[in-house]
């Protein structure tokens, strides 16, 4: 029995198929310790916990939270859509933005694809649960050849409720052919909180499309935050990633990224910034399937307090993939003596006439480093807040959008701050 699974099977309002999915979810019950995909999180803990159903009516939240963030924007506050914060203004014709209730019950019979995906895995059991719970989420959808100028907002905020909630949403981003645009999910605070949310994100990208997209999770230090994002690539087409993991109790991010035209190219970058007891996670799973396809991936994790941070990057070049270009570095600071880091690097090569390298780190800060700054005047705390800086701030300097680096940088100077105070 799992009371996790009991409390958010209460909550179902859907049909006799999405109510045999969630059946059987609550059947097999989460996944075991000998679950590869999921052996360093803490599912037994989380196994105990029950939630109620995110209410209809809107959290509370202080509006400070989006004033600061330009239109175009999408709001939604434990899962629900908010309107009143919400701002169409400045996208051109031939884009779609709006709330996946809203395209269910205004678009035609083909937009409810979107939520007939199926997964059989055990180990995908929280993409499972969002196929069968999934009700609000968000929907870009934009035509052949449309650039899109503004960076595009989707807020996800999590807010005090009556006990803890839980809400399941789906998102969708889909560019045709040789459209372009940049988007920024904010997944943050309103307030203290332990609600969980579980959220799965398709981004289709046409051939020659071209998407910068980057995720900022700061969300409360109680709350649980479950994410997979399942990208496709056409020919030529080009997805640039960035992940800042800053907060939440237990984060998780799968990134599964399939390279099916040839010369598509992923380049996708992240931090995971741990301190107290958090404990976060990111999976990545990339695929060249066609040929002259490419990957580039750079990511930074620093676990300072209790915190466990972990990173599962793999790679696999399949048959007949050739001239695939895969590279994967990953960096890790150990912060304090009782912190965790857990680094797995894959990479298998199923095809010809390839180039590929990874390799993955676990260290603390350069005594020297340490040694020349305070040499120079520095305190030991100004030194070591330096030299952490840099190492994060490394990821977010390779992204070219000038406008959209510096929103990261931004957030990643906030939560090495607090980092620190902690």
């Amino acid at each position: 029995m799992s009371a996790l699974l009991d409390s958010l099977a209460a909550g179902f309002g859907g049909d006799a198929g999405r109510r045999a999915q969630l059946d059987a979810i609550v059947a097999e019950g989460l996944p075991g310790p000998r679950s590869e995909a999921w052996k360093y999180a803490p599912l037994r803990a989380l196994e105990r916990r029950n939630f109620e159903p995110a209410p209809i009516a809107l959290a509370t939240y202080d509006p400070a939270l989006v004033a600061a963030l330009p239109a175009p924007r999408l709001v939604f506050v434990n899962g629900r859509f908010d309107p009143s914060a919400s701002d169409g203004r400045g996208l051109p014709d031939g884009v779609e933005l709006l709330p996946l209730s809203q395209l269910l019950r205004e678009g035609s019979p083909r937009d409810g694809n979107v939520l007939q995906r199926r997964f059989d895995g055990r180990d995908e059991v929280f993409a499972r649960l969002n196929a069968a719970l999934a009700d609000e989420g968000a929907v870009l959808r934009i035509d052949d050849g449309v650039s899109v100028a503004p960076t595009i907002h989707l807020v996800f905020i999590g807010a005090p409720a009556m006990g803890d909630v839980a809400w399941h949403a789906r998102h969708l981003i889909a560019l045709r052919a040789d459209a372009s645009a940049s988007v920024v999910e904010h997944h943050l605070c309103g307030g203290a909180h332990a609600n969980l949310g579980n959220t799965l994100a398709h981004v289709h990208l046409g051939r020659g499309a071209q998407l910068v997209h980057a995720r900022v999770q700061d969300e409360a230090t109680g709350a649980i935050a479950l994410a997979r994002t399942d990208a496709v690539l056409a020919g030529q087409a080009r997805y640039t990633r960035v992940d800042l993991e800053l907060g939440g109790a237990l984060s998780r991010h799968e990134l599964n990224v399939r390279l099916e035209g040839t010369g598509a190219s992923v380049r996708a970058n992240g931090v995971l910034l741990g301190s107290g007891r958090q404990h976060l996670e990111t999976r990545l799973g990339i695929e060249h399937i066609a040929r002259d396809t490419r990957c580039d991936l750079v990511w930074r994790g620093l676990a300072a307090g209790r915190a466990r941070s972990v990173f599962h990057g793999g790679i696999v070049i399949r048959p007949g993939a050739d001239g695939s270009d895969a590279t994967l570095s990953n960096k890790n600071l150990l912060l304090g003596d009782n912190a965790e880091i857990d680094a797995q690097p894959v990479l298998e090569i199923h095809a010809d006439e390839v180039k590929a390298a990874h390799g993955a780190t676990v260290g603390q800060l350069d005594p020297t480093a340490l040694f020349y700054l305070r040499s120079r005047g520095l305190p030991e705390p100004a030194a070591r807040r330096l030299l952490t800086g840099a190492f994060c701030r490394e990821v977010v300097a390779l992204i070219e959008h000038a406008a959209l680096r510096d929103v990261l940088t931004a957030a990643l100077d906030h939560a090495l701050a607090r980092m620190e105070v902690a």
